[in-house]
């Protein structure tokens, strides 16, 4: 079986990804700016949902070079996550020059002690993914989100199948689809599949909600009919593996 980790920003997408047949959730607020840390509120809600769910340990937009604040504030949120019972936490930190912070991921790793981790795509950043996937290692660190230092995990295919010759579970994501994950399976020995499967959010019926800017233009949302095609998809893929 391949996991299908579906990432979302809203109760209604857990509702979605949940009812699409997912298996993780990736728990953020902003979407639109690649994820940020989810509220208390959204982080409780997530906890009473049958799937387990990964928070996003990002307090801002932009690069993930830490200041001294931020890492307490970072650290908090893991802790946060950890009081409101879900199952992990998806962290990251970069130096200026892109390669992985390792003093920040160790201090983050400590503060979520007994929770499962995923390391997110600061490592599309790095110009040495070799010596960050040895980070990884070193710090216990189990899964890796890539998209392969490209903009999506087809074009990044190369780079992501020479990480997946290390001792790390590498984790697709970047414009993952049920139309294109084949592909990706043929080329990449997939076992975790990262994807928002998600559609174009109606116009506001207040046309001031998006004058105002309360709603970006371009936002998404989670849709439970993409989840399970898929979920379908990564079915079939594994059914042919089976009878192969």
């Amino acid at each position: 079986m391949i996991t299908l980790e579906v990432c979302v920003d809203d109760t209604s997408g857990i509702i979605a990804a949940t009812k699409g047949g997912a298996d993780r959730i990736e728990l953020c607020s902003a979407l639109g700016v690649g994820g940020l840390t989810p509220s208390a509120g959204l982080m409780k809600f997530a906890s009473t949902c049958p799937l387990p769910t990964m928070a996003m340990i990002r307090p801002r937009a932009g690069d993930f070079v830490w200041t001294r604040e931020e890492r307490i504030a970072l650290v908090s949120d893991i802790r946060a996550m950890r009081y409101a019972g879900l199952a992990g936490v998806v962290i990251g930190a970069s130096l200026p020059n892109g390669e992985l912070d390792r003093d920040a991921l160790e201090q983050m790793v400590k503060a979520a002690n007994g929770l499962d981790i995923t390391l997110h795509r600061a490592i599309d950043l790095t110009p040495d993914v070799d010596g960050a996937l040895r980070i990884c290692r070193d710090l216990g660190i189990k899964r890796v989100l890539s998209s392969g230092g490209a903009k999506t995990a087809l074009a990044g295919i190369d780079r992501l199948a020479k990480m997946a010759t290390h001792h790390v579970t590498v984790m697709p994501g970047g414009g993952v689809n049920a139309q294109n994950v084949a592909e990706l399976a043929a080329r990449f020995p997939l076992t975790e599949v990262h994807a928002s499967c998600s559609v174009a959010r109606p116009a506001p019926e207040n046309p001031m909600i998006s004058e105002f800017g309360f709603l970006p233009a371009g936002a998404r949302a989670t849709d439970a009919a993409s989840v399970a095609a898929l979920r379908v998809a990564l079915d079939q893929i594994t059914a042919s593996r089976t009878s192969g």
